[in-house]
């Protein structure tokens, strides 16, 4: 079986990092200190430039915090995913409820504005009540990938959760592991969740204690899930 690597990248070096690593996918953000953010338009606009063939999936995310949006909010994420559209291969975004639930017709919305693109519901799957029931209403939506740690601290804690949820979607929505994937668990995290897919910023600290994505990290993952 074919395993695709997914590599988060926060910065254009994190990108020339995972291309020269070997990576065909990215999820490009900023702000990987908080999780993740919209990145700049021209981070796109320049990825999308130099590496014409790269898969890029573009988060979506306003600001920091829950994922509970107003209005003003979800207008400006659709903004951000129409402007995003022309540029991407893949949109990842999404929203919750006060209640902890998957706010669907916010989701709906999301969805709608990336048009023909695939839609990723990001993590804050993780933080979601019932997530079995989850899963149902974002099939619903049309979402087309679940970025999740099986709602544990990292995938690979979280891979009893991944395999039921890999059971349960039965290839109508795809479950994307995510959450401190490395070289050393990634081919475990998925033999042992029938995920076909794994999400990983392959990144090492650097002297100044930020971190970035590191091509031989990536090579290194790569390497042990495709062999």
């Amino acid at each position: 079986m074919s395993h695709i690597l997914e590599v988060c990248t926060g910065s254009l070096h994190s990108v020339e990092a995972a291309v020269l690593g070997g990576a065909e996918r990215i999820e490009l953000c900023s702000a990987l200190p908080l999780d993740g953010l919209t990145p700049p338009a021209e981070w796109l606009h320049q990825v999308r430039k130099r590496f014409p063939k790269l898969h890029i999936h573009v988060l979506i995310r306003p600001r920091g915090g829950h994922f509970v949006y107003n209005e003003e909010e979800l207008q400006a994420m659709e903004h951000d995913i129409e402007a995003a559209v022309p540029y991407a291969d893949a949109i990842v975004s999404g929203a919750l409820t006060e209640k902890g639930e998957i706010d669907i017709t916010a989701t709906r919305r999301l969805v709608m504005a990336a048009k023909d693109r695939p839609f990723t519901f990001h993590r804050a799957f993780d933080v979601c009540r019932n997530p079995a029931e989850s899963l149902e209403k974002l099939i619903e939506t049309g979402c087309r990938r679940v970025l999740t740690s099986g709602q544990a601290p990292t995938a690979e804690q979280g891979i009893a959760m991944l395999h039921r949820l890999v059971r349960q979607a039965d290839g109508r929505i795809t479950i994307l592991p995510g959450g401190g994937v490395n070289a050393a668990n990634a081919r475990r995290i998925l033999d042992e969740t029938g995920a076909t897919e794994i999400h990983g910023s392959a990144s090492v600290v650097l002297d100044d204690g930020t971190k970035e994505t590191s091509a031989d990290e990536v090579a290194r993952i790569l390497a042990c899930i495709k062999a």
